[in-house]
């Protein structure tokens, strides 16, 4: 009998992003998400099918073994953590970089600094590792607004093109990390279907190759 897998993915350009390397494993959605309310996907292949979550739950359906199989971005993973999920592959795909940012031509502020960020465990480690000890403001939105209203010097945040940091009168001074998306298998998944879950390891492995 065919192991049954269910693959997690958020909206967005992830999934954008990802169903193309799909299609090249043979799974296809067999309905377009953003017409539907669905939450749970049939695909192309009877024994597949596909949730659609947010990009912050992803790791947890996976390490808790609701998806078999998710794509999240490795900033996603290095904020929340995924200790208890296999990392095989980098599908190299929504690109971009992890960045502390600050208003322009703007001297570092005497004592201590205050960051403003929604990344607030990845700010903490960077900042410990440098050995400075800043207060962090938790954001979930509107970043670059933080440092022009005074609530923040800095910022840490993902920045893709930069255009809405310059656009604001900031611009990216340190880079933390590059993140792309990476594929993460639950592990009791990995044991028990192994066979099903390598082989579109291997073929997603291969459709990233030809993708580069």
């Amino acid at each position: 009998m065919t192991a049954r897998i269910r693959i997690a993915l958020s909206k967005g350009r992830i999934l954008e992003e990802t169903l193309p390397l799909l299609k090249v494993a043979g799974i296809e959605l067999l309905e377009e998400p953003s017409k539907s309310r669905k939450l749970i996907f049939p695909t192309s292949d009877p024994n597949v099918d596909i949730v659609i979550i947010r990009a912050t739950d992803v790791p947890t359906f996976v390490e808790h073994g609701a998806a078999d199989i998710g794509v999240a971005g490795k900033d996603v993973l290095m904020e929340h953590g995924a200790r208890g999920v296999y990392e095989p592959l980098d599908l190299n795909i929504s690109r971009c970089k992890l960045m502390v940012a600050a208003k322009k031509d703007v001297p570092e502020p005497e004592g201590r600094l205050r960051v403003a960020t929604k990344f607030v465990n990845i700010t903490k480690q960077y900042y410990a590792e440098k050995g400075e000890q800043v207060e962090i403001i938790k954001l979930y939105g509107s970043m670059e607004l933080a440092p022009l209203v005074g609530l923040a010097d800095k910022i840490v945040d993902i920045v893709d093109t930069g255009n809405t940091l310059r656009a604001n009168g900031l611009e990216p001074t340190e880079l933390i990390a590059t993140i792309s998306s990476r594929l993460i298998v639950n592990k009791a998944s990995m044991k028990m279907k192994h066979n099903r879950i390598q082989a579109l390891i291997d073929q997603l492995s291969t459709a990233v190759e030809n993708n580069r």
